[in-house]
């Protein structure tokens, strides 16, 4: 591996800061994408990553040609998560020929299916559509890319007023979880800061004579709604049960969102479709990327109760 460097695309998300941390400690020279404008949040993993070693930071919107052309020269590796900061299939798009273009050798795309693309009775999700539009995309173009699907993220749960993954403190100090799932239907979950990046790693090791052209669901457990709140029982030592119900919107939240949450009521609740589509599963190959994953319990136990207190909560003490 003579060539060191690593562009990564949104790298204050999840996905992507969980990359750079373990490709910089691991030798990669990173080139991170941040974007322009940044949330509280966002800010203090930009802070992080201009503590590590080996991290260059480039700043700035996706909509800019010149960023994107500059963002992949002398590159021969590139991770990729675009999100909604405005035509995500023209930025997927551009950004997929400026790799192309910089010669790009393996180009690791996190994407989502297009459920409607199998079966005409299932929504299509506008969040996740689009993704799956730029992967049909670059597939065409003939880049060596690689796709990762990822499971719905631990993280995701709170106790704040948020939809869909609100696990609700009640007066009793338990917690409950109402969403549309199925109760006894197992669905793909993934620690996306903890083991994103070990996997993605060990895919640009293998390299592209092994994965160009495939869809990894990268994902570590496959638990139904009920044995996640068991999962959560067991590692806050509080009771933690499921209800089936439609998704509750009690904040403000942006108008596409709302159409991606009426989209995953209609297509997991009413439709119970599989998560990532009838042709992938979960999580064999994730496995074999990486075995250290953080599970369900694990996270309930020691990540839980750290993101509650960072955002004001103290149910914990």
């Amino acid at each position: 591996m003579t060539n060191l460097t690593l562009v990564i695309v949104n790298t204050t998300g999840r996905q992507g800061a969980s990359l750079a941390r373990v490709a910089s400690a691991v030798g990669y020279n990173v080139r991170a994408h941040i974007h322009t404008k940044l949330s509280e949040k966002d800010g203090a993993v930009a802070k992080e990553l201009r503590e590590l070693n080996n991290v260059e930071i480039i700043q700035g919107s996706l909509e800019d040609d010149k960023l994107i052309s500059r963002l992949f020269v002398g590159a021969r590796r590139a991770f990729i998560n675009t999100i909604s900061w405005g035509d995500e299939v023209a930025i997927g798009k551009a950004l997929a020929n400026a790799a192309k273009k910089a010669g790009v050798q393996h180009y690791v795309y996190s994407s989502m299916p297009d459920h409607a693309v199998y079966n005409k009775g299932w929504p299509s999700l506008p969040l996740w559509s689009c993704k799956f539009t730029v992967e049909n995309y670059i597939r065409q173009i003939g880049l060596p890319a690689t796709f990762v699907y990822t499971g719905i993220y631990n993280n995701n749960f709170t106790s704040l007023p948020y939809p869909l993954f609100c696990m609700k403190l009640q007066p009793d100090g338990s917690f409950a979880w109402t969403a549309p799932f199925h109760p006894d239907k197992p669905l793909p979950w993934l620690d996306a800061e903890h083991d994103v990046g070990p996997a993605v790693i060990q895919i640009l090791k293998d390299g592209p004579q092994k994965w160009s052209g495939h869809r990894i669901g990268l994902a570590y457990q496959m638990l139904t709604p009920r044995q996640v709140c068991e999962a959560f029982a067991r590692g806050l030592q509080r009771r933690c049960s499921y209800k089936r119900g439609p998704i509750t919107v009690e904040v403000p939240i942006p108008s596409g969102y709302r159409s991606q949450l009426e989209g995953i009521e209609e297509l997991f609740g009413k439709c119970e479709a599989p998560y990532f589509g009838p042709d992938i599963q979960a999580p064999e190959e994730a496995l074999r990327l990486w075995e250290g994953y953080r599970g369900m319990e694990e996270y309930a136990r020691e990540v839980f109760p750290l993101e509650e207190a960072a955002n004001g909560l103290t149910w914990m003490h």
